[in-house]
């Protein structure tokens, strides 16, 4: 056997088995296997190329609430109790996101089948499917490059349901809607973001360019506003009132972000991620005079625009509303986005959706186009879903019944989830506004002084102080406000409405018992 010979104070023996020896000695390995011992020098010295200090500082200035710790801790859960370990509850409620499917929702059936026949082509030649899923998958195969959905499509999406999508929006606002300004993109964050990008001129009269964004948000705005390193500039719904739009606050937002930055365009979700409010007709038309007085470009976040549950609320796009103001403010320059994640469908993972432009300058529109062109093109499968959704069934054709029970057993029952959430304002401690439309609660929750001073001591924000306890105790996983932004001295939550009626309601009675429980810790 050899005898290696230690040069180094600095060695260790890393391990031994038999007559096998690996030493390490400031970045030398020796490997020692029966006569033969070998010598190599490690790179643990290497320079690297990107560290905390070189990387992009917008990247790690970014937060994501919706996916961040607590989700993390969630996954870890679940994992531990496949492994046996013992919990005060069987499993984890992922109540953080509007996932639809991953809560349970069955697929639509007519979208599924068509999607299937455009993957497998065979199918078209058996009786297995119904004759308009096999003809919408016939054209939708005839419009892509050599019949396949294997194949690139044009960057702005495959034409046919361009046009498909425009017939859509004109039938659903009764005013015209041009093809060409229709852009499919891989969900609506994907076109999200590509319009952001258009504002990414840092030095405009010598300010860098800022957002207008409601506070709450959808962290996807101030996410993606780090990440391009663009301003956000917060306006506050007003929660005493079901989260309104206070045209008052926005003015006030305008002025004092402007003191400092080039406030350049205005963030608008309606129906409300996370507070589930729906804008009525005239705060539209007050939110596009405030946008045309300033010259604003709007991005209109209307995703959740099937999803409105409360008798006396009604969606109205941003497009319709525009366009029946007449002059001057029908020439606001608008990007409308929608997406098959939401609604009734629920199609998150394949990653379709569409937005509208309204407005832009040809030649900007030119260049967001070259922009989308270097990404190649969103999914031809969320493509084909995306038709189903603005093309569904007609009324004689043979998967319209199938399709109409699916669509309204699934509204239904959000309607009556939304309803049911309602059970928190019976609970000491919580206060929470009816959930008109989209698929969330923005509860506020009560904090005793002894609570604060518990998180301080665990470094954490008071919210998710809260929430991670709750995630421990009970397996509910939801989103603190603090991600999405709220009034100093308010304290609140984000939980979907998408768990099934039975699993929502055994949610809701551990809620209840969970914060009696932590109310009575921290007193």
């Amino acid at each position: 056997m050899s005898q290696i010979k230690l040069i180094s104070r600095a060695s260790r023996v890393l391990s031994v088995s038999g007559a096998a020896v690996r030493t390490e000695l400031s970045g030398t390995v020796l490997q020692s296997q029966g006569n033969h011992t070998s010598i190599r020098t490690m790179a643990s010295d290497q320079k690297k190329a990107l560290t905390l200090e070189t990387m992009n500082p917008h990247v790690k200035k970014l937060q994501y609430a919706v996916r961040g710790p607590l989700v993390i801790r969630a996954a870890e859960l679940e994992k531990e109790i496949e492994k046996g370990a013992q919990k005060p509850f069987k499993r984890v409620i992922k109540a953080n996101i509007g996932d639809a499917h991953a809560m349970g929702q069955k697929p639509i059936t007519f979208i599924r089948q068509v999607v299937a026949c455009v993957s497998d082509p065979t199918l078209l030649e058996c009786d297995l499917y119904p004759s308009d899923v096999k003809e919408r998958a016939k054209g939708i195969l005839a419009a892509c490059a050599g019949q396949s959905v294997g194949a690139y499509t044009m960057s702005h999406g495959i034409e046919l349901i361009r046009r498909h999508v425009a017939e859509y929006i004109e039938q659903r606002d009764g005013h015209k809607a041009n093809w060409q300004d229709i852009c499919l993109s891989g969900g609506a964050s994907g076109g999200i973001k590509n319009c952001l990008q258009l504002l990414c001129n840092h030095k405009i009269d010598g300010k860098d360019t800022a957002v207008l964004i409601p506070i709450p948000q959808y962290p996807l705005y101030s996410a993606s506003l780090a990440e391009y390193g663009l301003e956000q500039v917060g306006y506050y719904l007003d929660e005493d009132h079901n989260w309104a739009l206070d045209i008052n606050e926005l003015e006030r937002a305008f002025t004092d972000g402007s003191k400092t930055h080039a406030v350049r365009a205005i963030v608008v979700i309606n129906p409300g991620n996370p507070t589930g409010q729906v804008l009525t007709r005239s705060n539209i038309e007050d939110i596009i005079k405030f946008a045309q007085k300033h010259s604003l470009f709007v991005f209109a976040d209307e995703v959740y625009q099937d999803n409105v549950y409360d008798k006396d609320s009604k969606f109205y796009s941003f497009k319709k509303v525009m366009t029946e103001m007449g002059a001057p403010y029908n020439k606001v320059e608008l990007a409308s986005f929608m997406s098959i994640s939401k609604g009734y469908v629920g199609e998150c993972g394949l990653r379709g959706a569409w937005m509208e432009l309204c407005n832009l300058d040809p030649e900007v529109q030119a260049h967001l186009y070259k922009a989308i062109s270097a990404m190649l093109c969103s999914t031809t499968l969320g493509q084909t879903a995306v038709d189903c959704v603005v093309k569904p069934p007609k009324p004689g054709e043979p998967s319209y019944e199938l399709w109409h029970k699916e669509k309204t057993a699934i509204l239904d029952s959000l309607k009556k989830r939304a309803q049911m959430i309602a059970t928190f304002n019976t609970m000491d401690g919580f206060s929470c506004n009816v959930v008109q439309g989209a698929m969330y609660a923005f509860p506020r929750i009560q904090l005793s002084p002894k609570a604060i001073e518990a998180a301080a001591a665990a470094k954490k924000l008071p919210d998710v102080f809260y929430a991670f306890k709750l995630l421990e105790e009970t397996g509910i996983c939801v989103v603190p406000g603090s991600g999405f932004g709220q009034r100093p001295g308010t304290y609140h939550f984000r939980t979907t409405i998408l768990p099934q009626p039975q699993q929502l309601q055994d949610m809701l009675d551990v809620f209840r018992g969970f914060h009696q429980k932590f109310t009575k810790e921290y007193s």
